[in-house]
């Protein structure tokens, strides 16, 4: 499984993107931040809601060299057909992955495996691959595309900035603070 601070498997899977249906490996995306978004599944209540505030968002997520990718245990075909179908699902513009066996939630420990589905979960793995942050919670709340792109501009400083690290609510422009030492200030 995943783990914090570790370089995350190459796996391989298809996508439901710009109309075509595509292999995608996660290898294809090293040098770019990579944001995965686990969810459990097309046609549902919650999931619409989170994927159309990712889509509403997602200019400000490639600015920072992101891509995100929405994932669930659905086929390729489904992922179409919902985003033929709904109008929130129609704004999306990024990849959206189909895990029908499970395999990379599996390796992400959002599979529920007595219902075939994932839980919400939230991946943020950094441009060599590696695991920086992770939420996974319960699938009746609904997670925030802003408070998952904040903790992504507070990855890539803190990878930008060797030996800074971020407070509590951090956002850009605001206070940093640098291990054994008080406030640093804005950067």
């Amino acid at each position: 499984m995943a783990k914090i601070g570790e370089k995350v498997q190459e796996l391989e899977a298809e996508v439901y993107h710009s109309e075509e249906f595509k292999k995608i490996k996660l290898s294809d995306y090293k040098g770019k931040w990579l944001v995965l978004v686990f969810y459990p599944a097309d046609f549902t209540f919650i999931c619409p809601t989170e994927l159309e505030d990712l889509a509403n968002n997602y200019e400000e997520f490639k600015k920072l060299n992101a891509e995100v990718i929405s994932v669930s245990t659905d086929t390729v075909f489904v992922h179409k057909a919902w985003h033929d179908n709904s109008k929130a699902i129609k704004k999306i513009k990024y990849p959206m992955l189909a895990d029908p066996t499970g395999k990379f939630c599996r390796e992400f420990g959002t599979y529920i495996e007595n219902e075939g589905l994932s839980l919400r979960g939230s991946f943020i793995i950094d441009p060599d691959g590696i695991l920086k942050a992770y939420e996974i919670h319960d699938n009746s709340i609904g997670r925030s595309a802003k408070e998952l792109l904040r903790k992504l501009q507070a990855a890539k400083f803190v990878r930008e900035h060797k030996g800074l690290v971020c407070p509590a609510n951090w956002e850009p422009g605001k206070d940093t603070l640098k291990p054994g030492l008080d406030l640093v200030g804005k950067i």
